[in-house]
C-alpha cells in the first residue's frame, strides 16, 4: 500500500466527510484524498466514500488488492 494517494493530485479542493466508526459508534472525519483514518478507540476506518476505485489508476496499488478485489465486487452486486 502507499503512504499517500498518488491520484490526489487530480482532485482540486478535497471534500469532508464524516464516517461512523463501527468498532464504537463515533465519528471519523475523512478528507476525500485521506485512505483510512484511525478512530479514538483505534479502529482503523477505511475511506470507502466515493470509492477512488471506480476512477483512479493507482487504486490498487493504493489500497492493496485484496480491498481493492472486495470493493470491486461490493459494487459489481450492487
Amino acid at each position: 500500500m502507499l503512504e499517500q494517494c498518488p491520484g490526489a493530485a487530480n482532485l482540486r479542493t478535497p471534500t469532508l466527510e464524516i464516517k461512523t466508526c463501527p468498532k464504537c459508534g463515533g465519528e471519523a472525519e475523512f478528507f476525500s484524498t485521506d485512505k483510512k483514518v484511525n478512530c479514538d478507540c483505534g479502529f482503523t476506518i477505511y475511506n470507502d466514500i466515493g470509492s477512488c476505485i471506480q476512477w483512479c489508476q493507482y487504486a490498487k496499488k493504493c489500497i492493496g488488492e485484496d480491498l481493492f478485489n472486495k470493493l470491486k465486487e461490493s459494487q459489481e452486486k450492487c
